[in-house]
Protein backbone atom coordinates (compact mmCIF):
# COMPACT_ATOMS: atom_id res chain seq x y z
CA UNK A 1 0.00 0.00 0.00
CA UNK A 2 1.26 3.48 -0.92
CA UNK A 3 1.62 5.98 1.88
CA UNK A 4 0.51 9.60 1.71
CA UNK A 5 4.03 11.11 1.45
CA UNK A 6 4.84 8.93 -1.57
CA UNK A 7 1.75 10.20 -3.41
CA UNK A 8 2.51 13.88 -2.70
CA UNK A 9 6.23 13.79 -3.36
CA UNK A 10 6.18 13.36 -7.17
CA UNK A 11 3.57 16.08 -7.56
CA UNK A 12 5.51 18.42 -5.26
CA UNK A 13 8.71 17.71 -7.17
CA UNK A 14 6.98 18.36 -10.48
CA UNK A 15 5.49 21.62 -9.18
CA UNK A 16 8.91 22.69 -7.94
CA UNK A 17 10.41 22.03 -11.36
CA UNK A 18 7.63 24.07 -13.03
CA UNK A 19 8.16 26.95 -10.63
CA UNK A 20 11.91 26.91 -11.20
CA UNK A 21 11.36 26.85 -14.96
CA UNK A 22 8.92 29.76 -14.73
CA UNK A 23 11.38 31.77 -12.64
CA UNK A 24 14.19 31.05 -15.10
CA UNK A 25 11.92 32.12 -18.00
CA UNK A 26 11.03 35.37 -16.23
CA UNK A 27 14.70 36.11 -15.53
CA UNK A 28 15.64 35.43 -19.16
CA UNK A 29 12.78 37.62 -20.39
CA UNK A 30 13.83 40.43 -18.03
CA UNK A 31 17.43 40.30 -19.23
CA UNK A 32 16.22 40.50 -22.85
CA UNK A 33 14.05 43.60 -22.39
CA UNK A 34 15.02 46.34 -24.84
CA UNK A 35 13.99 49.97 -24.88
CA UNK A 36 13.20 51.80 -28.10
CA UNK A 37 15.70 54.34 -29.37
CA UNK A 38 15.64 57.61 -27.46
CA UNK A 39 13.22 56.17 -24.87
CA UNK A 40 14.75 57.69 -21.73
CA UNK A 41 16.10 60.76 -23.52
CA UNK A 42 12.70 61.68 -24.95
CA UNK A 43 10.95 61.06 -21.62
CA UNK A 44 13.55 63.23 -19.86
CA UNK A 45 13.22 66.00 -22.46
CA UNK A 46 9.42 65.92 -22.17
CA UNK A 47 9.68 66.12 -18.37
CA UNK A 48 12.07 69.08 -18.65
CA UNK A 49 9.65 70.85 -21.02
CA UNK A 50 6.70 70.09 -18.74
CA UNK A 51 8.52 71.41 -15.67
CA UNK A 52 9.57 74.60 -17.47
CA UNK A 53 6.25 75.38 -19.11
CA UNK A 54 4.32 74.67 -15.91
CA UNK A 55 6.66 76.89 -13.85
CA UNK A 56 6.23 79.76 -16.30
CA UNK A 57 2.47 79.21 -16.47
CA UNK A 58 2.17 79.30 -12.69
CA UNK A 59 4.39 82.35 -12.27
CA UNK A 60 2.51 84.42 -14.82
CA UNK A 61 -0.89 82.92 -15.64
CA UNK A 62 -1.91 84.70 -18.80
CA UNK A 63 -3.17 83.44 -22.15
CA UNK A 64 0.41 83.60 -23.40
CA UNK A 65 1.73 81.31 -20.65
CA UNK A 66 -1.24 79.03 -20.02
CA UNK A 67 -1.18 77.78 -23.61
CA UNK A 68 2.46 76.64 -23.35
CA UNK A 69 1.66 75.10 -19.95
CA UNK A 70 -1.03 72.96 -21.59
CA UNK A 71 1.31 72.22 -24.51
CA UNK A 72 4.01 71.02 -22.11
CA UNK A 73 1.59 68.58 -20.50
CA UNK A 74 0.29 67.46 -23.89
CA UNK A 75 3.86 66.92 -25.13
CA UNK A 76 4.64 64.78 -22.10
CA UNK A 77 1.50 62.70 -22.61
CA UNK A 78 2.25 62.30 -26.32
CA UNK A 79 5.90 61.32 -25.83
CA UNK A 80 4.95 58.88 -23.07
CA UNK A 81 2.21 57.30 -25.18
CA UNK A 82 4.40 56.95 -28.26
CA UNK A 83 7.34 55.53 -26.33
CA UNK A 84 5.19 53.05 -24.41
CA UNK A 85 3.61 51.86 -27.68
CA UNK A 86 7.08 51.50 -29.19
CA UNK A 87 8.23 49.56 -26.11
CA UNK A 88 5.29 47.18 -26.43
CA UNK A 89 5.90 46.72 -30.15
CA UNK A 90 9.61 46.05 -29.64
CA UNK A 91 9.25 43.58 -26.76
CA UNK A 92 5.77 42.18 -27.26
CA UNK A 93 5.02 42.56 -23.56
CA UNK A 94 3.98 45.13 -21.00
CA UNK A 95 5.97 45.70 -17.81
CA UNK A 96 3.80 46.59 -14.84
CA UNK A 97 6.29 48.99 -13.32
CA UNK A 98 7.39 50.73 -16.51
CA UNK A 99 4.43 53.11 -16.79
CA UNK A 100 4.18 54.03 -13.15
CA UNK A 101 7.81 53.85 -12.01
CA UNK A 102 9.61 55.17 -15.10
CA UNK A 103 7.14 57.23 -17.12
CA UNK A 104 5.00 58.64 -14.31
CA UNK A 105 7.90 58.77 -11.87
CA UNK A 106 6.38 57.01 -8.88
CA UNK A 107 9.74 55.44 -8.05
CA UNK A 108 10.89 57.18 -4.86
CA UNK A 109 14.06 58.85 -6.12
CA UNK A 110 12.37 59.94 -9.37
CA UNK A 111 9.57 61.54 -7.35
CA UNK A 112 12.04 63.36 -5.13
CA UNK A 113 14.16 64.54 -8.08
CA UNK A 114 11.06 65.73 -9.93
CA UNK A 115 9.68 67.51 -6.85
CA UNK A 116 12.96 69.31 -6.12
CA UNK A 117 13.45 70.33 -9.75
CA UNK A 118 9.83 71.39 -10.11
CA UNK A 119 9.92 73.39 -6.87
CA UNK A 120 13.18 75.07 -7.90
CA UNK A 121 11.82 75.90 -11.35
CA UNK A 122 8.63 77.40 -9.90
CA UNK A 123 10.59 79.48 -7.39
CA UNK A 124 12.96 80.68 -10.12
CA UNK A 125 10.05 81.57 -12.42
CA UNK A 126 8.29 83.56 -9.69
CA UNK A 127 11.58 85.37 -9.04
CA UNK A 128 12.09 85.88 -12.84
CA UNK A 129 15.39 84.00 -12.79
CA UNK A 130 14.85 82.40 -16.16
CA UNK A 131 18.28 80.81 -16.54
CA UNK A 132 17.83 79.12 -13.14
CA UNK A 133 14.32 78.01 -14.11
CA UNK A 134 15.67 76.48 -17.32
CA UNK A 135 18.53 74.82 -15.42
CA UNK A 136 16.14 73.31 -12.86
CA UNK A 137 13.95 72.01 -15.69
CA UNK A 138 16.86 70.41 -17.53
CA UNK A 139 18.33 68.91 -14.37
CA UNK A 140 14.90 67.52 -13.44
CA UNK A 141 14.45 65.94 -16.87
CA UNK A 142 17.96 64.48 -16.86
CA UNK A 143 17.54 63.05 -13.36
CA UNK A 144 14.18 61.57 -14.37
CA UNK A 145 15.76 59.85 -17.38
CA UNK A 146 18.75 58.55 -15.40
CA UNK A 147 16.52 57.21 -12.64
CA UNK A 148 14.36 55.50 -15.26
CA UNK A 149 17.46 53.73 -16.57
CA UNK A 150 18.35 52.79 -12.99
CA UNK A 151 14.89 51.24 -12.48
CA UNK A 152 15.21 49.19 -15.68
CA UNK A 153 18.61 47.85 -14.56
CA UNK A 154 17.08 46.92 -11.20
CA UNK A 155 14.16 45.24 -12.95
CA UNK A 156 16.50 43.21 -15.13
CA UNK A 157 18.42 41.96 -12.11
CA UNK A 158 15.37 41.22 -9.90
CA UNK A 159 12.19 41.14 -12.00
CA UNK A 160 9.97 39.67 -9.28
CA UNK A 161 10.84 42.52 -6.93
CA UNK A 162 10.42 45.37 -9.44
CA UNK A 163 7.66 44.15 -11.78
CA UNK A 164 4.69 45.69 -10.00
CA UNK A 165 3.66 49.26 -10.56
CA UNK A 166 1.09 51.40 -8.86
CA UNK A 167 -2.57 50.52 -9.34
CA UNK A 168 -4.45 52.39 -12.05
CA UNK A 169 -6.89 53.69 -9.45
CA UNK A 170 -4.05 55.19 -7.42
CA UNK A 171 -2.46 56.71 -10.53
CA UNK A 172 -5.81 58.20 -11.55
CA UNK A 173 -6.31 59.65 -8.07
CA UNK A 174 -2.82 61.22 -8.09
CA UNK A 175 -3.42 62.65 -11.57
CA UNK A 176 -6.78 64.16 -10.62
CA UNK A 177 -5.31 65.62 -7.42
CA UNK A 178 -2.36 67.12 -9.32
CA UNK A 179 -4.53 68.63 -12.05
CA UNK A 180 -6.97 69.99 -9.45
CA UNK A 181 -4.10 71.60 -7.54
CA UNK A 182 -2.74 73.09 -10.74
CA UNK A 183 -6.16 74.46 -11.70
CA UNK A 184 -6.59 76.00 -8.23
CA UNK A 185 -3.16 77.63 -8.44
CA UNK A 186 -3.99 79.11 -11.83
CA UNK A 187 -7.43 80.30 -10.76
CA UNK A 188 -6.23 81.89 -7.53
CA UNK A 189 -3.19 83.65 -8.91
Amino acid sequence: MENKSERISPAATEASVWLNDAEASRAALARGIKTPSWFFTSIGAAIAAQIGTTAVGLADPSPWTVAPLAAGMAALATVAGVQLARFRQLNGIWLGGLLSRVVLGTETLASVAYGVAFGGAIWAAFDTRWSLMISCSIIGGAAYALLGRRWLRAYRSAPARHARGESLAWLALITVAGLTGLALLLLNH
